[in-house]
């Protein structure tokens, strides 16, 4: 087992990019949980597959991170067009 592969952590499959990029949920003896972007929960053999690290700053999200797109109005206030 990879000591590094901690709940918390940003993976990628080598052998599937487009699952996008993944945050391991559990890692318990040979056995990964990641919730991929794309693909879901999957459970990865770290003995069978090497899961490539992310840094923290990246991501696949086209938005800066904390940026959700466009602001909603207060609540009461005039609705955007």
């Amino acid at each position: 087992m990879d000591r590094r592969l901690v709940p918390g952590i940003r993976v990628r499959h080598p052998g599937a990019p487009e699952w996008g990029t993944g945050q391991v949920q559990s890692a318990i003896g040979a056995r990964v949980t990641v919730n991929f972007e794309h693909a879901g929960k999957q459970v990865i053999n770290s003995e069978v597959v090497t899961l490539d690290l992310v840094p923290e700053h990246a991501t696949d999200s086209p938005l800066p991170r904390g940026e959700v797109g466009r602001p909603h109005p207060p609540r009461g206030g005039t609705p955007c067009r």
